[in-house]
């Protein structure tokens, strides 16, 4: 009955704005992370989400409190013990080159995932999936290989788009996708342009055009946005919130997400690959103050652990400042004298340089020195991230099912720490197969437990994101961006 009401709810509202003919131009920016590497494809490192969460459709979205409701598919069921999943697919929708979507689409999209050849991140979002079938034009069923109650959180994944069947070569620049906005033209470090889809499932978006423009510098985002060169930011950090607030000109958004910013140590290398240095790293470290002098007040603790404030299976952790336990452990290890690190940042993220000046004042207590390198963030994802001993990073709220397996599994394509840990694998094994809830979130609860003993990954919080647009911008869903619904928003 949700699921009725959820399609029942969308197709209303879709119904009362569909009077209104598509008008104005809606421009955001985009980091250019990948630099000349960036694509469309959705499912490749460097895909453009900005663009891509615009113009291709999910199986499954997440709704305005981030519980599972339909896209694509409008219903989806498991067999008792959740290894098998049958998922059935909205009636008359359309690709952008006009044909028609389908359940071969669907088989495609995923098995694509799944193909170890193609070396994708998302891949271990769904890699207990081993068989896709289309039972009919309309229905796929999902086989896994244990039981797993919560797929549809999964399937939830701002990667896991829908694209036609057999466009795989072809839909890094194509981008043919179901989505509320259709490409005009593809500029990977230049503007991306997009127009309304009229065709669209949910009725016609309310704004005529899209720009996506490459802007790699935060600072320069936000004089864009001060400038009118674009219509939303959605990095504002507290310090720059200060000139938006006040002025008509401007509106501001206070979301609180499951996202977080922090440093990262590759476990594969000396000095961290010793977990007593890694600890110590992370001990010497106070998040609240952090919180103050980095995110004025807005955000919440994370223990270093990348599960959301408000997920479900969220772990209760205490992680104080421990300056002389820091100490201890790096005595312990070998260095009683302390230890020296560089750590590698960008202005792609306008909150890493800062969390690095702070983290270098605390740390210094417990005898650790760092010492801060600034690089370019053209190409930061590619050329920095996953490529020197210690860095920053960032992710978005995921599920604790998909940040956990996809950011420490052994195996994952972007376990960005090098962080391999049998024991921890195993009770991600264990908890994917346990079907009561209880049970179940004892093992997320211990694989976080575990993550703050022997992690490489220092998150001191989770971010209360501030989202900066023009006053001219309407209708623009005060959630976190994997949620928000692009055909709704509106420009004067």
């Amino acid at each position: 009955m949700k699921i009725l009401l959820g399609v029942v709810s969308g197709l209303a509202l879709s119904a009362s704005l569909a009077w209104a003919e598509p008008s104005g131009v809606f421009r955001q920016a985009h980091e250019v992370g990948s630099g000349s590497a960036s694509s469309l494809d959705p499912i490749s490192k460097g895909r453009v989400f900005q663009v891509t969460e615009k113009i291709m459709s999910r199986l499954v979205r997440p709704d305005m409190d981030g519980r599972p409701s339909p896209d694509l598919a409008v219903s989806w069921s498991a067999n008792a013990d959740a290894t098998e999943w049958t998922l059935m697919l909205r009636e008359g929708v359309t690709f952008h080159d006009g044909s028609t979507f389908g359940s071969e689409d669907v088989v495609y999209s995923l098995k694509r995932v799944l193909d170890p050849e193609m070396d994708s991140p998302a891949r271990s979002a769904i890699a207990m999936i081993n068989k896709v079938e289309a039972i009919d034009g309309k229905t796929v069923k999902l086989t896994l290989d244990n039981s797993f109650a919560d797929l549809p959180l999964l399937l939830m994944d701002y990667r896991l788009r829908m694209i036609p069947e057999g466009s795989g070569d072809t839909i890094a620049t194509t981008g043919i996708g179901t989505g509320p906005f259709k490409l005009v033209s593809f500029d990977a470090e230049g503007t991306t342009k997009l127009a309304a889809n009229m065709d669209y499932f949910e009725g016609a978006p309310g704004v005529a055009e899209m720009e996506i423009i490459g802007i790699t510098d935060g600072q320069a985002r936000l004089q864009a946005l001060l400038g009118g060169q674009i219509d939303m930011e959605r990095g504002i950090t507290a310090q720059q919130s200060v000139m938006l607030k006040g002025s008509n000109r401007f509106h501001i958004q206070t979301i609180p997400t499951g996202n977080w910013r922090g440093l990262v140590f590759r476990t594969d290398v000396a000095p961290f690959d010793d977990p007593r240095v890694r600890k110590a790293l992370r001990l010497a470290a106070d998040r609240q103050g952090m919180i103050d002098l980095v995110m004025g007040g807005g955000a919440v603790v994370a223990c270093d652990s990348p599960v959301g404030p408000r997920d479900q299976y969220r772990a209760d952790i205490s992680c104080p400042q421990d300056v002389d336990q820091a100490k201890a452990l790096l005595a312990e290890a070998g260095f009683a004298d302390g230890i020296d690190i560089d750590v590698h940042v960008a202005t792609l993220e306008p909150t890493w340089p800062v969390i690095a000046e702070v983290y270098q004042e605390q740390a210094a207590a417990a005898g650790i020195r760092v010492n801060i390198v600034q690089v370019p963030s053209d190409g930061y994802w590619n050329q920095v991230w996953m490529q020197k001993d210690a860095v920053a990073t960032r992710w978005n709220e995921r599920p604790a099912d998909q940040a956990l397996n996809e950011i420490y599994l052994s195996t994952a394509k972007w376990n960005e720490s090098y962080y391999k840990d049998p024991a921890f694998d195993a009770l991600l094994s264990q908890a994917r197969q346990e079907l009561d809830f209880d049970a179940r979130k004892a093992l997320y609860v211990r694989a976080q437990k575990h993550l703050w003993e022997t992690a490489g990954t220092l998150i001191p919080y989770h971010v209360t994101r501030l989202v900066g647009t023009t006053a001219r911008v309407g209708n623009l869903d005060a959630v976190e961006n994997n949620a928000v619904r692009w055909h709704l928003v509106t420009v004067d």
